[in-house]
């Protein structure tokens, strides 16, 4: 028999953790996951490490989100960072804390993560079912009676729908939860992707491609007005520019040239220094190597691959020797070095980004438990759900903490 008490669809963070939630009430709880193994997009994240979370104060959480952090006030604070660590190091995996707060495996191992989640649903009870792709959440009168995946129909008065967004759709998340919204009546706030590499009008970004800088500053420039600036790493492609702080100011570029307005990035190579201070240091190395060519007098300050581009753009003879530098070619430079400019022309696609921005309205979703305001008896969590941050360890936070309220609403209504 194919009936339970709920159903849960999709297995990644938001869908396992309230599976399992949902279950310690003793409910009969089914977990449905289109891929073979569960958390696949667990596995792949932070780089195969997995940064679960934050330790910055809870309340300080929701300015990193701004996908209607609002949304999440109650939801971080049911189930905050300090409960999910302990969570995982209850199935003993034990976290360590790395640069800017985020939390990590000690392992350094997404796969741990993944394992105890799998351990926790089979401790609870949960019947897991993999391979199996949902195509329609059934519906009678208003009220949920199951789902039907590959052509068999799972009955239950209770679904809770963790489908993910539309990035990475290689590991389940195709948009299939924005689909079923839809169809049941739900608005869905358009799909597009955040935290998600820039590409970039200059070609000289490609003779830099897989350098790193850290400790920059990338500010956003919207119709000319500084709207935002990040410190932190930053890597230049063969087609723009990624990393933290880039994928941090990326949902904002991007929702600017949707809107048709001109975007530029300027990069701070040298943020720590004033413009005098930085133009003393200039004057340094060039009395310093004053014979040299005005391509080798720049070793100290910059990484061997950005000095052509750099002398290059500020319009100096890179064969010609330092002392004849003229001083109005070195404020030039000084002031490129404190301001690189890309023009920004379009982001990558949503499959390709970390994060999907948009999806379930939050004014349809009752925060207190994530059940449908629509159809009574469906909740929703995770990705689906139009919430994203930024990158630190927030998007898996909140998915973690929707899961296990939404898990926790719908196990306790049936118990």
């Amino acid at each position: 028999m194919n009936e339970y008490q709920v159903i849960v669809v999709g297995g990644g963070a938001a869908g396992m953790m309230a599976a399992g939630q949902a279950a310690r009430g003793g409910a009969k709880v089914l977990l449905l996951e289109k891929k073979e193994r569960l958390g696949r997009k667990i596995a792949i994240s932070g780089k195969g490490r997995c940064n679960i979370t934050n330790v910055e104060n809870v309340s300080d959480f929701i300015s990193h989100y701004p996908g209607n952090g609002r949304f999440l006030h109650g939801i971080l604070r049911d189930f905050d960072n300090v409960a999910l660590r302990e969570f995982f190091a209850s199935y003993g995996v034990e976290t360590k804390v790395e640069r800017g707060g985020r939390v990590f495996p000690v392992s350094d191992d997404a796969e741990k993560i993944v394992d105890a989640l799998v351990t926790f649903l089979k401790n609870k009870g949960v019947t897991i079912k993999s391979g199996i792709a949902v195509e329609e959440v059934l519906v009678e009168n208003g009220q949920v009676t199951g789902v039907r995946g590959n052509g068999q129909r799972y009955l239950a008065p209770r679904v809770v729908v963790c489908t993910g967004g539309s990035s990475y759709p290689a590991t389940g998340s195709n948009g299939d939860g924005f689909r079923f919204a839809r169809k049941l009546g739900h608005s869905v706030i358009t799909p597009r992707p955040a935290l998600v590499p820039l590409k970039t009008a200059e070609d000289w970004v490609k003779e830099l491609q897989g350098l790193a800088l850290r400790n920059v500053e990338a500010s956003l420039w919207i119709g000319g007005k500084k709207q935002i600036a990040e410190f932190g790493e930053m890597l230049f492609t063969h087609f723009g520019v990624s990393g933290p702080i880039i994928l941090t100011l990326s949902r904002q570029a991007g929702d600017a040239l949707r809107e048709g307005k001109q975007v530029e990035l300027r990069i701070n190579l040298k943020p720590a220094l004033s413009a005098e201070q930085l133009d003393l240091r200039v004057q340094r190395d060039f009395q310093k190597y004053s014979n040299k060519q005005s391509k080798n007098a720049l070793d100290d300050l910059l990484p061997q691959s950005l000095i052509p581009v750099l002398i290059r753009l500020g319009g100096i003879n890179p064969e010609g020797v330092v002392h004849q530098i003229s001083r109005e070619e070195r404020k030039s430079l000084v002031k490129l070095l404190q301001g690189l400019p890309l023009t920004i022309t379009d982001t990558l696609s949503i499959e390709t980004a970390i994060v999907t921005a948009g999806g379930i309205s939050v004014k349809e979703i009752n925060p207190k438990t994530m059940a449908s305001k629509c159809i009574k008896g469906l909740y929703w969590a995770g990705e689906v759900v139009d919430v994203d941050g930024i990158t630190g360890g927030y998007n898996l936070q909140a998915a973690f903490a929707m899961g296990y309220r939404a898990g926790q609403a719908a196990g306790n209504v049936v118990s």
